[in-house]
């Protein structure tokens, strides 16, 4: 049975936050046997406010009957790359494979510290100063979801004290500052997780420069792209935004994280124990009828208190800032199942309703809401029913940040660009990713402009020693207003451009063109400034360009 509760509520202007929080563990451990927990910080940047938007926010609780399924660990699809390495290592039964055929640029090195994780004794790093970014892509389904995960570990391999910090870009949109100096100090590694959604057949990950990148290079250790099923964190719009995992934790326990085989997708749940009493359950339950497939491992344990008292929980364990969160709390009562296995209560966040009445058997329970609003310190209260003869009790929880996409550029230019980096030769290494986004990581050369989608209006490589020719397919750039591509080694015939109606300057001179002047360019109503002098092009200029007045014609 699911019973939906809908509150309509007006979300005035908010300021949205780049909001992370960095799980490390220790390195100095053999690859065969799990990392454990060392501690956790939270890192929180400005994001730009957004206008006020209407959202439903839904409350949802799933009663789920007693099943036990056989599961098997299958291996998660989609990607896990060494990153840097020139060879296959297997961690906790998952194989990471070489990154090069994902990505063209960068250089490998080897971390030289004894007893780490396979995964973290090699690095790709960046050194080039020039590129705005450099770019992972990685082929994949459209319209699907993924678990993407990043690992980082400097581990000294420039020779440096201290590793830099840079920016982590998916799909166009900066998600991360990657800052990890804090824990490499203390000797351990750090990872960023981010449920994303395919929008094209290509998912590209990006790192680039910062203000405080400074003279280090970029780095990363291992990348993990998971496939997740449909039913998993299906109520975001994922079209509009991202979930940035904040906190994954395993209440009343003590033992490692839980991951991989036990949990499908290779998520990991944190131990977290605090002042409440802990309690193991006596009980099975099958993660195949939890919509977000928990590992049955999270309900070996709990949190719990005394009979007719409030069970309170300071989860997660650090400030928010005033923006959104996705939440889902796990619950099932821990006694052997019997006709009086169930207990009752009211699930409070911050002392306003989540859930009420909510009622707890063997068989488990799930309650979530995609768009919560916190700020500050979180309080869970559990509030018992009346006469209810054991107190409330927790099993697990995971909080996201609702994230805000930045917008991608129109996929036919972004194609047309890409068959135009086929015909040359020399373009600039950050051609890679999203073109236009984010402002400050495009593509050199290109300016864009933001309609519904972002649009290429200035193409500008002059003098950087291009070789190849210029294909047809440039005249699918519609919305350009400049080619400037002077000054470098191209050759072949040049293309019909007659389909750029708003182009405004052709600059291609002092190059090695041939042929005939294109008829069409006399037909480009706003074209005012056309430069082919010193090229091997003959027969006459077209008409249209020899009559108009106000053109600066140079051939």
């Amino acid at each position: 049975m699911v019973v939906i509760f809908h509150q309509e509520m007006e979300l005035y202007s908010w300021t949205a936050f780049d909001v992370y929080i960095t799980w490390w563990f220790l390195t100095s451990m053999s690859s065969d046997k799990p990392p454990h927990l060392s501690h956790c910080r939270l890192s929180i940047l400005p994001f730009p406010t957004m206008a006020a938007i209407s959202t439903s926010l839904s409350f949802c609780l799933i009663f789920f009957p007693l099943t036990i399924l056989a599961q098997t660990a299958e291996i998660p699809k989609g990607f896990f790359l060494n990153c840097g390495g020139n060879e296959e290592v297997e961690q906790k039964s998952l194989t990471f494979v070489p990154d090069d055929p994902y990505i063209s640029v960068g250089n490998k090195s080897v971390v030289k510290q004894p007893n780490i994780l396979l995964t973290l004794t090699t690095v790709r790093y960046f050194p080039s100063s020039k590129a705005k970014k450099y770019c992972y892509s990685l082929p994949v389904a459209k319209g699907k979801k993924l678990l993407l995960k990043t690992v980082y570990y400097y581990g000294g391999f420039d020779g440096g004290k201290e590793p830099p910090v840079f920016d982590q870009i998916i799909d166009g949109t900066k998600w991360f500052v990657i800052d990890t100096k804090a824990d490499y100090a203390k000797g351990l590694s750090s990872y960023y997780e981010a449920i994303v959604m395919a929008h094209g057949m290509e998912l590209t990950l990006c790192l680039a420069r910062n203000e405080h990148t400074g003279n280090s290079s970029p780095f990363i250790s291992a990348i993990e792209a998971s496939y997740l099923e449909d039913t998993i964190y299906n109520s975001t719009d994922l079209h509009k935004y991202g979930l940035i995992n904040l906190g994954r934790h395993n209440f009343g326990s003590d033992l490692d994280m839980i991951g991989f085989p036990d949990d499908p997708y290779n998520r990991l749940w944190i131990p977290f124990l605090d002042h409440n009493p802990s309690v193991l359950s006596h009980s099975h339950v099958s993660p195949a009828v939890f919509w977000n497939r928990p590992p049955k491992e999270v309900f070996t344990t709990a949190v719990t208190t005394s009979r007719g008292k409030t069970l309170t929980l300071h989860w997660p364990p650090f400030s928010l800032p005033n923006t959104y969160y996705y939440i889902v709390l796990y619950f099932q009562d821990n006694r052997t199942p019997s006709p009086y296995s169930w207990r009752t209560f009211d699930v409070k966040i911050n002392g306003k309703t989540f859930y009420s009445k909510l009622n707890v058997t063997t068989d488990g329970v799930s309650v979530y809401s995609p768009a919560w609003p916190l700020s500050g310190n979180t309080e869970i209260s559990l509030i018992p029913a009346q006469g209810v003869p054991v107190g409330p009790v927790i099993n697990a929880g995971e909080i996201f940040q609702l994230f805000p996409l930045g917008g991608k550029t129109l996929t036919r230019d972004v194609a047309a660009l890409e068959d135009l980096q086929k015909s040359m030769k020399n373009t600039p290494e950050d051609w890679n990713g999203d073109p236009c986004q984010p402002k400050d990581n495009g593509w050199t050369g290109i300016t864009c402009n933001k309609g519904k989608s972002f649009r290429v209006v200035s193409l500008n490589l002059t003098g950087i020693g291009l070789s190849g020719t210029l294909p047809p397919s440039i005249s699918k750039l519609t919305a350009l207003s400049h080619i400037w591509l002077g000054d470098n080694k191209l050759s072949g015939k040049l293309p019909d451009l007659s389909q750029l109606k708003g182009l405004k300057s052709l600059h291609l001179e002092n190059n090695q063109f041939e042929g005939a002047i294109p008829k069409g360019l006399g037909q480009l109503p706003k074209l005012t400034e056309v430069f082919l002098q010193n090229n091997n092009l003959n027969g006459q200029v077209p008409e249209g360009l020899k009559n108009r007045k106000n053109i600066n014609l140079q051939v």
